[in-house]
């Protein structure tokens, strides 16, 4: 069955880049001149992706704002000639259907965006569950490179990447079974933060999962975790324990934006690679650490 349908959890109230998300969400805080939601859902919809369900929590309504159209804009950029501009806006709100929910329950957690979409995915249905502050910047979508591996298997499958020792600190670890091919491991099981010293392999899983509906009864009867909230790794990991799941290690460069770092290392990643401004920044760069 095709993947057609995306949850992406967006109800978080982004408290490591106040003030400036006071009045902004922290997914519409742009890479360059994108929002990271944005580059997220681009890549859904070049995955094959129709219908994208945000998740979302008071104070998103630039979010419902940002995918919509916006006629006034379109028709000023007309007028001035801009009409490359005017199309890529009105692009935005067309490359898929939007539905926009109010993430709702006790207790939150990564997993409660989930089972609040349910009702908008049907019982034999696979699908994506997405965070919009972390993605890949690779050639063949990330969410691609999932259905590839789903299209093998016939079983979930969540991304990963090779980290560093130092990354088993703050990263959800996997632990791996046998090996599919080069990329493609099976799931023994995942560990949330359990340190260098203690992680039982360096991959680490990250924000994009391809979910079957293998998953429901775990998410049903999933018990708060890490503080006290549902983690959508939790049931993940319980699933791994029962039925067959996959990690697809992908082939790319992976920004978390959720940390001041993370961000700060996406818009230099995204501006080095930018046909338009790569070169003159590089040179900025290079004069600039020169002069350090």
């Amino acid at each position: 069955m095709k993947v057609q349908k995306a949850i992406i959890a967006a109800a978080g109230l982004g408290t490591r880049f106040l003030p400036q998300t006071k009045a902004m969400p922290k997914e519409i805080l742009p890479i360059v001149d994108k929002p990271v939601i944005q580059i997220v859902v681009e890549q859904l919809v070049a995955s094959g992706v129709t219908d994208i369900i945000i998740v979302t929590g008071y104070s998103k309504r630039s979010l419902e704002d940002h995918f919509d159209r916006s006629e006034e804009l379109e028709q000023a950029l007309e007028a001035k000639g801009k009409h490359e501009l005017a199309k890529q806006i009105r692009d935005v709100a067309e490359m898929a259907n939007f539905i926009y929910l109010r993430q709702k329950g006790e207790p939150k957690g990564n997993a409660r965006p989930v089972l609040n979409a349910r009702h908008l995915l049907r019982p034999d249905e696979p699908f994506f569950v997405v965070f919009p502050d972390d993605f890949f910047r690779c050639e063949t979508p990330y969410p691609q490179q999932l259905v590839e591996a789903y299209e093998k298997t016939g079983s979930s499958v969540i991304s990963l990447f090779s980290a560093r020792p130092e990354d088993a600190e703050r990263l959800g670890m996997v632990k791996t079974g046998e090996q599919l091919d080069e990329r493609t491991h099976r799931l023994a099981g995942l560990v949330e933060k359990p340190g260098a010293e203690n992680t039982p392999s360096l991959f680490a899983s990250v924000g994009s999962f391809l979910l079957t509906p293998d998953i429901w009864p775990y998410l049903e009867n999933l018990q708060p975790g890490v503080g006290g909230e549902l983690v959508l790794a939790d049931a993940i990991s319980q699933m791994a324990q029962e039925k067959t799941v996959y990690g697809k290690v992908i082939e790319g460069t992976w920004h978390d934006t959720g940390s001041k770092a993370g961000y700060l290392q996406a818009i230099v990643d995204h501006a080095l690679v930018d046909p338009v401004l790569g070169d003159d920044f590089r040179k900025y760069l290079h004069q600039r650490l020169q002069n350090d």
